[in-house]
C-alpha cells in the first residue's frame, strides 16, 4: 500500500517560492517520510510568469487566483509565500477552509495581523508551520544540543549581526521590500527577524529590549520589472522609502542572560552574513550562515595546553540532519535548510505532533519586533 499523498498549493513564485518549491521537489528524495508530498498548484498573478516557474520548478499546475487555490478540496497544504501584506489574508482564510497553514517570515506585518493569524490556526485546529529555516542547519542543531546539555554552562550573553548590502546603493529601485504598507519593516522584519528567532530558538524568550532603527536612504528610483533575487528594473521616476534600512537593539532574556542584535542592508561587502556568538560560563560558540556547515566551539573544560576554539565540521551522521544527504566532509547548502524543514513538518504533521517554528513562535517572534519599533519611537526601554 502506497504512503498518502500530501497536495501542496503554493502561492508566490519568487524568490522564496523557488527556494520552497526546491524543498518540495526534493524532501521526499532525501527523508523517508510517512506521506507523498505532491507539489499540486502554484499560484500567481501574472499568468505567464507563473505558468512559466512551474513548468521550471516542477509543479502540476497553475492558479493566478489564491482563493480559488484555498478553495480547492484536493489541496492539504497552503504555503503562503507572498509579500507580507498577503500573509495574513491568505493565511486565515486557508485555516477556515481547514488547510495546514505554511508561512513565510514574519508572519505578519504588524503584532495585531500576527496574533489573528494564531488565532485563526488555533481555532481550525489545523497544523501550522513558519519558515524559519536557519534553524534547520546542522551546525545550529548542534548548538542547540549544547546549550541544552549544559555544556556551555551558565549563559551569559548572545550577539547576533545579520549583515547584507544590497540596497547600499542609493540608485537601487524601490523594490516591494522598500515599501511598509507591503512589507510591514524594512531590514527589522526582513532579517532581524531571523536572528530574533534564533535568540529564541536557543535561549528562549526575551524580557525587555531597547531598540534603534534608522533610514539612510529616503527617496529612490521607482522599480519596474522585478527578478527572483531580490532587485528589479530601476525607472526614471522617485518614491519615498517607508521602512527602515538598518535596526539594532539591546535585550534582556528571561534567564538572565543578555543580547545585542544588529541588522543592516547596508554593510557594504557582506551579502548574507548572518553570525552569532554565545558565552556561556563553561564555553562558547560561534556560528556563521556564511559558513554553514561549521561551528565553532572554545570549551574552558580544555587542557590549559591546548585551549581554543574548535572549528567542528558538522556533516558526520551524529549531527542533526547530516545524516540524510552526503557522506562526512560533503557539504550542505542554503537550500537543504529548507528541505530539513519541511521533513520535520511532514513528519510531525502526520505525527500529530507540534511543528517547530510554528505560529506560536512567528506570534512570539513579532511581540519583539513591535517591543523594538515601539522603544525606537519612544527612545525608551519596552518590557515584552
Amino acid at each position: 500500500m502506497g504512503k498518502k499523498r500530501v497536495n501542496v498549493g503554493l502561492i508566490g513564485y519568487q524568490f522564496m517560492g523557488k527556494a520552497h518549491s526546491n524543498a518540495y521537489r526534493q524532501v521526499n528524495h532525501f527523508f523517508d517520510l510517512p506521506v507523498e508530498v505532491n507539489m499540486h498548484t502554484l499560484c500567481g498573478r501574472n499568468e505567464a510568469a507563473v505558468t512559466a516557474a512551474a513548468a521550471q520548478y516542477g509543479w502540476a499546475n497553475v492558479e493566478t487566483d489564491w482563493r480559488k487555490v484555498v478553495a480547492n478540496p484536493e489541496i492539504d497544504v497552503i504555503d503562503v509565500s507572498t509579500p507580507g501584506n498577503l500573509h495574513a489574508e491568505i493565511a486565515i482564510a486557508a485555516a477556515q477552509a481547514g488547510k495546514a497553514v505554511f508561512c513565510e517570515k514574519p508572519i505578519g506585518n504588524t503584532l495585531s495581523e500576527a496574533e489573528a493569524m494564531l488565532k485563526a490556526v488555533q481555532a481550525a485546529g489545523v497544523p501550522h508551520a513558519v519558515f524559519h529555516n536557519y534553524r534547520k542547519a546542522p551546525a545550529v542543531g548542534l548548538a542547540k544540543q549544547l546549550i541544552e546539555s549544559g555544556r556551555l554552562g551558565t549563559i551569559y550573553h548572545f550577539r547576533a549581526v545579520y549583515l547584507q548590502d544590497w540596497i547600499a546603493d542609493p540608485n537601487f529601485p524601490l523594490v516591494w521590500r522598500l515599501q511598509k504598507e507591503i512589507a510591514g519593516s524594512g531590514t527589522h522584519g526582513d532579517i532581524n527577524a531571523h536572528i530574533i528567532d534564533m535568540a529564541r530558538y536557543l535561549l528562549g524568550e526575551l524580557d525587555e529590549v531597547c531598540g534603534l532603527l534608522h533610514t539612510f536612504v529616503k527617496q529612490r528610483p521607482k522599480a519596474g520589472a522585478i527578478n527572483d533575487k531580490l532587485g528589479a528594473e530601476a525607472t526614471n521616476e522617485m518614491g519615498e522609502v517607508t521602512v527602515d534600512d538598518a535596526a539594532m537593539f539591546l535585550a534582556k532574556f528571561k534567564s538572565g542572560a543578555l543580547g545585542t542584535f544588529e541588522a543592516t542592508r547596508f554593510a557594504v561587502g557582506r551579502k548574507n552574513h548572518h553570525r552569532w556568538e554565545v558565552n556561556g560560563s563553561k564555553g562558547s560558540i560561534v556560528f556563521n550562515l556564511e559558513r554553514m556547515n561549521e561551528l565553532e566551539y572554545y570549551s574552558e573544560e580544555d587542557p590549559a595546553d591546548v585551549r581554543g576554539f574548535r572549528v567542528i565540521q558538522a556533516t558526520e551522521g551524529v549531527h542533526p540532519y547530516a545524516g540524510h544527504y552526503w557522506p562526512a566532509g560533503h557539504i550542505i547548502g542554503y537550500e537543504h535548510t529548507f528541505i530539513n524543514l519541511l521533513a520535520d513538518a511532514f513528519t510531525n504533521m502526520e505525527a500529530g505532533k507540534r511543528i517547530e517554528p510554528d505560529f506560536v513562535d512567528g506570534y512570539e517572534n513579532q511581540r519583539v519586533l513591535d517591543a523594538v519599533e515601539r522603544s525606537s519611537d519612544s527612545r525608551e526601554w519596552v518590557k515584552l
